[in-house]
């Protein structure tokens, strides 16, 4: 029996780290696919000299070539453009469609039994797009975005408050962008709603601090955005899919009728094991929440229609 294989789609700072973080946790060999040439091979090599000084022995193969894919037990998809200052996440839509659409086709002609992870944005169109593209069951087509969003609002809850982020967790639903929705009723420190925690108006601020999590890094670095927290998040859902490990965590996953959406991606919490989304966990919401996640599905839903126009 061979170690898993997990191939990482764009080999920019994103898909590069989360490679690094694959193989170093010794969970895959890792190839890094890219269409610029050389790019991959360099990042790949660079990557596996760093083996014998961390101590692991998983192999990285850095390809242009998807044939070097077959067999993946994951793919990851983090090609496409990244988000300029002043750029909306919907201009961005047209051009990464096209992108997640091709690399989608070309490696599950490769690996198709893989799940696919879905990071690139804007992230709820482009897991429809590599659906459509892969033909899958929904439960192996699963988008990145709220356990970066939750991980987010869990560090501004321990800055906030001066305690441990490893006793901090929060709940964050919706669509990945400014309509996404944290709930800070069950957002917790060490089991203790935060609303108990804060007053109100510091609940607000770091909710909505967490919406423009995103967007504050951009325009710190000016040119590029995050990547350290997007591919640690990413780690984390390919950890859990290869250990079967049945993680709860908020993922975007194909509605059909949960939470009262039908037909579109949204983020809602799930249990991450071997089969990939293996169950929705739906909670009741309040009416103010119920709306905010109506908001959130209805904004996913306008740039699904775009995509289809």
């Amino acid at each position: 029996m061979g170690r898993n294989k997990v191939t990482v789609i764009g080999a920019g700072n994103v898909g590069a780290t989360a490679a690094q973080r694959i193989a170093e946790a010794g969970l895959a060999d890792v190839v890094l696919v890219d269409i610029v040439e050389g790019l991959p091979q360099g990042k790949g090599l660079d990557l596996a000299e760093a083996a014998p000084v961390v101590g692991h022995d998983a192999h990285i193969l850095g390809t242009n070539d998807y044939a070097d894919t077959a067999g993946s037990d994951i793919v990851v998809v983090t090609s496409g453009l990244a988000r300029q200052p002043g750029m909306s996440r919907d201009d961005l839509l047209a051009k990464n469609a096209g992108i997640v659409r091709s690399v989608v086709q070309a490696a599950v002609a490769h690996s198709p039994d893989c799940i696919l992870v879905i990071v690139t944005n804007p992230l709820d169109a482009m897991c429809h797009v590599a659906m459509e593209a892969s033909g899958f069951p929904r439960e192996r087509v699963i988008g990145m975005a709220g356990v970066l969003d939750s991980s987010r609002f869990r560090t501004f809850i321990a800055m906030e408050l001066g305690v441990s982020v490893e006793d901090t967790h929060a709940f964050v639903l919706g669509g990945h962008g400014d309509t996404m929705v944290p709930l800070p009723r069950y957002s917790t420190v060490a089991g203790i709603p935060i609303t108990e925690l804060m007053p109100p108006e510091r609940v607000q601020a770091l909710v909505e601090r967490t919406a423009n999590g995103g967007a504050e890094i951009v325009a710190f670095l000016k040119a590029g955005s995050a990547y350290y927290a997007p591919a640690a998040s990413t780690f984390e859902m390919v950890d859990a899919i290869l250990r079967d490990r049945k993680r709860v965590l908020p993922c975007a996953v194909f509605l059909r009728g949960e939470y009262g959406v039908d037909g579109l991606f949204v983020g809602v919490p799930v249990v991450l094991g071997e089969g990939g989304m293996e169950r929705i966990i739906e909670i009741r919401l309040t009416n103010d929440e119920a709306a905010a996640f109506q908001r959130s599905a209805g904004a996913v839903r306008e740039l699904v229609d775009k995509l289809h126009a």
